[in-house]
């Protein structure tokens, strides 16, 4: 995994928007009701190969596949482990929701995403859905000349976090059953020559879970050190600097008021063997939370992509406030530790559209222009 030797380099969580006709399909797929796989595929080509060079255009060093190809950052697990054949019910929602139905209310018309129960055991079997994915994105790449290039993963704890479970005896059997299936997917994106990204949602945004809302810090700190302790058995094999690790809250606009605080968790953090820690930082909840490292050192060892664009929020951020946010890090853990980013995806789930897509690129032209900004004070 690249360092900021000479600049700033500039990355993203995983998501980037995606064209109408292409969601149409993936929908299509992911309810059964596509009569040509062929057809998905062929578009899905044709889109990530336009994304890698958008993001090359709008100043992105550190590229990926804008997720396009799946229906949900998470959700697509479902059809490459076996065991998730029960019936598919909504998520649960975060505490927020029931504190704020009014406000929430508004989310009522985004389209539904597959979320099936885990209902017999979890086994690999999806060799030929991640050999298309890291296919299609190097292909994309033989015309392209990225810093670097990563693939998004979801973590066995992001696995618990998205699709319930039915069958385990336990929490902890589901997630371990979860971490050793998924060691498959996670050697297959190493051993393409691909930084690893390995999305856990469930570090952070497991507070607002109903099982954890009202725990202690304590229990909840218990859960996510055994989900660190999961994760790092299923990348037991793989170079700690080959993979990153993306944390948030939660990806939606709204208070985050029960939100657990950085300090809370970021031991535990530590603790986990990706060498990239990607993380938010520019929300107006997260923001101020660049002090924990100043008081809870991030070891040597690792590098923090921090969250410098809103990815719930239609403001284009000003790229001097961009450089003042990468800055305020290269001040406390050294600018070579430093790689702009986004709090989170753009895209989490096919058709949500929080930030419109135009903006949303524009607000990668000020991560850009900030990153240089920050650049020329950094290595004056």
């Amino acid at each position: 995994m690249q360092r900021s030797e000479t600049r700033v380099l500039t990355s993203h969580t995983g998501s980037l928007p995606r064209p109408d006709d292409l969601v149409d399909l993936l929908f299509r797929n992911d309810a059964g009701r596509l009569d040509r796989r062929d057809v998905l595929d062929q578009r899905v080509r044709e889109v990530v190969a336009e994304v890698v060079q958008t993001q090359l255009q709008h100043g992105v060093d550190i590229v990926n596949d804008g997720e396009v190809g799946k229906v949900g950052y998470a959700t697509y697990i479902k059809d490459r482990l076996t065991g998730f054949g029960g019936e598919s019910q909504p998520r649960p929602k975060p505490l927020e929701w029931q504190e704020f139905p009014e406000f929430f209310s508004r989310r009522a018309a985004e389209p539904a995403v597959q979320t099936p129960a885990c209902s017999a055991p979890i086994t690999w079997q999806g060799d030929a859905e991640i050999r298309r994915d890291i296919l299609t994105l190097k292909g994309a790449l033989e015309t392209a000349r990225p810093t670097e290039a990563f693939m998004t993963s979801i973590s066995p704890g992001g696995i618990w976090y998205i699709l319930p479970n039915e069958y385990y005896p336990s929490h902890e059997a589901y997630v371990s059953a979860a971490a050793e299936a998924m060691r498959a997917e996670y050697m297959a994106v190493y051993e393409a020559g691909l930084v690893l990204q390995l999305d856990c949602p469930d570090l952070a945004g497991g507070r607002n879970r109903p099982r954890y809302a009202r725990a202690s810090v304590d229990e909840f700190r218990g859960m996510v050190a055994m989900h660190i302790q999961a994760l790092n058995h299923a990348v037991a094999d793989i170079p700690p600097e080959r993979m990153r690790m993306h944390v948030c809250w939660g990806n939606y606009e709204g208070p985050h008021l029960s939100d657990v605080p950085l300090a809370d968790i970021i031991d535990l953090l530590y603790q986990a063997r990706p060498a990239g820690l990607v993380l938010e930082a520019a929300n107006p909840r997260h923001e101020h939370e660049w002090a924990v490292f100043r008081d809870l050192p991030l070891p040597e060892e690792k590098v923090l992509i921090t969250g410098v664009l809103d990815s719930t929020t239609n403001f284009v951020e000003h790229p001097e406030l961009v450089a003042q946010r990468i800055g305020r890090f290269a001040d406390v853990i050294g600018r070579e530790r430093v790689i702009a980013g986004t709090d989170c995806g753009f895209a989490t789930f096919a058709g949500r559209r929080v930030v419109d897509p135009r903006i949303a690129w524009l607000k990668f032209d000020a991560m850009a222009e900030g990153a240089r900004i920050a650049s020329q004070a950094l290595w004056r």
